[in-house]
């Protein structure tokens, strides 16, 4: 019987999914991205879960792209009814989610890998990881959504390089550039990634999750408009119980408690 290709835990309000096909460098195929997407619904749909972490299995290897067997054996209309709707279905579906995500790159991020963390909120990397859309090597170019959302995240000039020569770049150039938040000693990864993502998972998940809204969908309107949603979306939040908790705990100098309401 084989290993699944996705594994999924809760450690207190983190859940953590794992891309466990090391031997193929955790390439992505659509059976792995539908285990990937059920996996990630499972997580978003648990009370428990708060933060959503996102990694790859083995030693080398974030996620390096999609299964380029299964990609070469692909004309243009079934790539485009069965891979491609999925992946872009699946990559929305993390961008979009009120669960805030964290990506832990543990290895090469190449491709289909880095159209992957474009999609998570934040990004934290083992030194050693490398990032690169190298679909241009192939002659091809990003399809998962890279060419939008890159041009999006970063100085247009630098998203250009990044496509036209493949090429790769290092963890501490990621971050330089903005595609990054930082760098981290390899085996200190998932510690920091942890740690991180228990300091979130202690705000309040309803705040979050309008706060996130906000973001989302301010970032798709004029500066007017996102400024008057920005002001209806506080005032929603002045009607939570965890709003009151929040500044409550602040004037009486104790710890506040959450509860999500």
């Amino acid at each position: 019987m084989s290993d699944p290709c996705i594994l999924t835990e809760i450690r207190k309000h983190v859940g953590i999914i794992t891309i466990n096909r090391p031997k193929m460098h955790n390439a992505l195929d659509v059976p792995t991205l539908l285990e990937l997407e059920n996996a990630f619904q499972s997580l978003e749909n648990d009370a428990q879960c708060r933060i959503i972490v996102i990694t790859g299995a083995g030693e080398k290897s974030f996620v390096a792209g999609g299964d380029l067997v299964d990609l070469n054996s692909r004309q243009g209309l079934a790539h485009y009814q069965e891979f491609a709707e999925t992946i872009h279905r699946v990559f929305r579906r993390f961008e979009t989610s009120d669960k805030p995500t964290i990506a832990a790159v543990n290895g090469w991020a190449l491709g289909g890998g880095t159209e992957l963390l474009l999609c998570l909120d934040l990004r934290i990397l083992a030194d050693s990881a490398t990032i690169a859309l190298t679909e241009i090597n192939l002659g091809l170019f990003p399809g998962a959504g890279g060419t939008q959302r890159i041009i999006r995240q970063v100085s247009p000039c630098i998203a250009k390089e990044i496509m036209f020569t493949g090429g790769r770049i290092s963890a501490d150039e990621a971050v330089r550039v903005g595609l990054a938040n930082r760098v981290v000693p390899k085996a200190e990864l998932m510690t920091e990634v942890l740690i991180l993502a228990e300091q979130i998972a202690g705000k309040s998940p309803l705040v979050l999750k309008l706060l996130k809204r906000t973001l989302r969908d301010g970032a798709d309107m004029p500066l007017p408009n996102a400024l008057a949603h920005e002001q209806a979306m506080i005032g929603l939040v002045l009607d939570t119980r965890d709003a009151h908790e929040g500044m409550g705990a602040f004037l009486e100098k104790r710890e506040a408690r959450f509860a999500g309401q």
